[in-house]
């Protein structure tokens, strides 16, 4: 239920992310037999994302580092005719078109067609003519092209992550023009260094524009794998998201599996065989993530030994739970128990004796866990007294779902049992109207009020996060016998695309 949305940039970041390995990882003989989170991104996801290529492009152009171009040829009458282009750099930039396709079980391929670019600079030549006569020129030039782009990025696992090779990059040139200064120079001048020029000036601006796009794909790569491990990192709680299996490439999707044992501390995970399987996810949404009940298991687990699992109730809160219903009872109830002390000096003390239970079921979500509630007041001038103390054993059905930015957790039924009770008002145990009391307080006010709490914590964690700068659509969470599933769509904020650029580039 933490890791409703992910994290999504360019069209390179985004289907990096969602496949971390190739055959250079060894992996055991059961495709999926250790795989705890499972993300999966279909054809329509791609296509969206693929409309910020253009930013990625322009950049890798702007980026690139042009080297000077220098050359000479003999020419008759004039002697050796030299030439030199220097501060060679992108003026303008457009994009056309930009068409993605997933190439099955080989590669992503990208095709950028009809990329209208200005190169300018300045062009130095001289020639030494036949009777020695030395003249040296200098003129600024600008370069007009059009080209398109062929890209198929590989991608390979290294030590247990995604590495891209986008080396597999072709240029086309459809338009290459040089335009000296002003175009007042000789044509024959500009024929001259067109005819030089143009063949050399072709594998630069391949070598150099290839090789940056290569870059940019690899160091986006290690920037959408930092941010996941990020989001899936609560201080000391931290998941291994290294693969777990060989990437899926589809006509339709890609696919990628990863272990997410839970690493806290000392804290050994153990994982059962997945029960994951392809079939379980479909092809109708953008973006799918399948959650192990393990996962959730071993989370809660790690969240109890690092004491999360404590609730501190006092003040106005503390007497909305003891005042949900105004009745004689009631007020008969609560005067037993504190005694005419203030709720302004009285705390409630809620936390998990033991590791919680969790598991998945078609119906939602099932906690079970051991929990002790401890009320304490503190009379003006005394000591401190516990006046109520109780061990139940409680098993709670909750339903998730994602709306507004926020997590939404709601509890179907819970079922309760007394381990232990002890009251101050009631030495011998003996008057039940003080159980009846609590008992239902606890499964009208007290739960309800619990889970609103981790609602509340988890929401904000995800947001410390960043998952509300993503703009979620009809997100479903779905539950079945071992698992879970999150599902949704998505359209693309482009400020965070920019942001990265800015600061990585």
């Amino acid at each position: 239920m933490l890791w409703t949305g992910g994290i999504k940039l360019g069209t390179f970041e985004i289907l990096l992310v969602f496949i971390h390995a190739s055959a250079a990882c060894e992996f055991g003989p059961f495709p999926y037999r250790a795989t705890g989170i499972v993300c999966r991104m279909t054809k329509p996801a791609a296509l969206l994302l693929n409309q910020e290529t253009a930013q990625v492009i322009q950049a890798a152009f702007r980026n690139a580092r042009f080297p000077n171009i220098t050359g000479e040829r003999s020419m008759r009458l004039l002697g050796k005719v030299a030439y030199g282009l220097t501060n060679i750099q992108v003026n303008d930039l457009s994009i056309e078109q930009s068409e993605v396709e997933l190439k099955e079980d080989d590669a992503i391929h990208i095709a950028i067609k009809n990329v209208t670019a200005f190169f300018k600079g300045t062009l130095t030549y001289g020639y030494t003519g036949a009777w020695f006569l030395q003249l040296f020129h200098s003129v600024d030039f600008e370069i007009e092209s059009s080209i398109d782009l062929q890209i198929n990025i590989k991608l390979m696992c290294q030590k247990d992550q995604v590495a891209a090779d986008a080396s597999d990059c072709y240029l086309s040139f459809h338009k290459l023009i040089l335009h000296l200064q002003g175009d007042k120079e000789p044509g024959w001048l500009k024929q001259l260094f067109t005819d030089f020029i143009s063949f050399t000036l072709k594998l630069v601006f391949k070598s150099e524009v290839c090789n940056e796009i290569n870059s940019l794909a690899q160091m986006l790569a290690n920037f959408v794998h930092d941010l996941a491990e990020n989001f899936v990192q609560d201080k000391d709680i931290k998941l291994d998201i290294s693969l777990a299996s060989v990437p899926l490439i589809k006509a339709n999707y890609l696919e990628s599996h990863h272990k997410g044992l839970v690493l806290y501390k000392n804290y050994s995970d153990v994982f059962t065989d997945s029960v994951f399987s392809p079939s379980l996810l479909t092809e109708s949404r953008m973006l799918y993530f399948w959650l192990s009940e393990n996962i959730l298991n071993s989370l809660a687990s790690a969240a109890f030994l690092d004491k999360h699992l404590v609730l501190t109730i006092k003040g106005e809160e503390l007497q909305v739970l003891f005042e949900m219903e105004d009745t004689e009872a009631q007020r008969k109830v609560v005067q037993m128990i504190f005694q005419g002390i203030s709720y302004n000096d009285s705390v409630a003390k809620v936390w998990s004796l033991t590791h919680p239970q969790i598991s998945v079921e078609p119906e939602g979500t099932v906690v079970k866990s051991l929990v002790a509630v401890e009320v304490s007041t503190f009379p003006s001038g005394e000591e401190p007294l516990i006046v109520l103390y109780m061990e139940k054993e409680i098993t709670v059905t909750i339903q998730a779902a994602y709306a507004e930015k926020k997590l939404i957790l709601h509890p179907l039924d819970s079922r309760m049992e007394f381990k232990v009770f002890k009251c101050r008002a009631d030495p011998s145990g003996n008057d039940a109207s003080i159980r009846n009391f609590l008992q239902t307080m606890i499964s009208v006010v007290g739960i309800p009020e619990v889970i609103s709490r981790i609602e509340t914590a988890l929401t904000s964690l995800m947001n410390s996060k960043g998952l509300n700068l993503f703009e979620i659509r009809n997100p479903e969470i779905i539950t079945r016998k071992g698992y879970a599933i999150v599902q949704l769509d998505f359209s693309f904020p482009n400020h965070l695309l920019l942001d990265f650029l800015e600061k990585k580039l």
